[in-house]
């Protein structure tokens, strides 16, 4: 009985870690500029809409392990390879004031 429970725990949280992680990705896919994919080389915006809004419908509608674990490759894919393209594209992440020699610890003089 504890293994059950534990099991039907454990499947209820990957649950909403899938579709949390999905639905954050599908908004930051939809606030990013249409100009900003094609400058970075990462397919389109309709592309990532589609491929992230059918990740969201297939982890509420079809709560199916094999189908989310599918649905959270392509959520990584875009986390790790697409919106880093996009905020380098649109300048996002920069700090005010900074410049592009400067390095985790301040500026960098060349030894000087």
């Amino acid at each position: 009985m504890l293994r059950e429970s534990f099991e039907t725990s454990l499947s209820y949280f990957l649950f909403l870690l899938f579709t949390g992680t999905s639905v954050v990705a599908l908004i930051m896919a939809a606030l990013a500029r249409e100009d900003a994919y094609r400058a970075a080389d990462k397919k389109t915006k309709p592309f990532w809409l589609i491929i992230l809004g059918v990740t969201v419908l297939v982890n509420l509608l079809i709560p199916i392990l094999f189908l989310s674990i599918i649905g959270l490759i392509a959520t990584i894919v875009f986390f790790v390879d697409v919106r880093p393209a996009l905020r380098q594209v649109t300048g996002g992440g920069k700090r005010r004031g900074g410049s592009s020699s400067d390095g985790p610890y301040g500026p960098y003089n060349g030894g000087r």
